[in-house]
């Protein structure tokens, strides 16, 4: 099938298809993309393609993983922050849990590993002193709101 996008149906393990709760952050930003989603489809009209994928094109469509790629590296720009590859967010995340003193066993669950060997010897570094202080300020500017 060269050309076209593939929709994979089922999760690798059955544990992937596992709930997680969301954080407030995530909430806030998936209902301002559910307005967005909704903006695009008004504007569409006929044109627009229901595929129930919450992250589309203006048309509905599945998003390019060029594409995608793309605009993270210009949302990166955009924000001022290191470019680093989408696929490195799980490192990001490991590393935001262990520097949080979450138990390992809990980030293997969030993270969807099936062995606690890839969370803590792939995903996860350890924070040194002056990242659990830079950690502490971002924590605490979100506080402030």
């Amino acid at each position: 099938m060269h050309g076209k996008l593939l929709h994979r149906e089922r999760t690798k393990t059955e544990d992937s298809t596992a709930s997680l709760p969301l954080l407030g952050l995530c909430v806030s930003a998936l209902r301002d993309r559910q307005k967005i989603q909704q903006k695009a489809r008004d504007e569409a009209g006929d044109r627009w393609q229901e595929t129930g994928l919450v992250f589309t094109t203006r048309w509905g469509t599945a998003v390019e993983p060029r594409n995608f790629n793309r605009s993270f590296a210009m949302h990166c720009r955009n924000a001022d922050v290191p470019r680093i590859r989408v696929h490195d967010t799980r490192h990001t995340c490991a590393s935001l849990l262990a520097a949080l003193d979450v138990h390992p066993r809990v980030a293997m669950r969030i993270l969807r590993h099936s062995q606690i060997s890839v969370t803590m010897d792939v995903y996860t570094q350890v924070p040194s002193p002056e990242t659990r202080k830079a950690l502490d300020r971002l924590n605490s500017s979100f506080d402030s709101d």
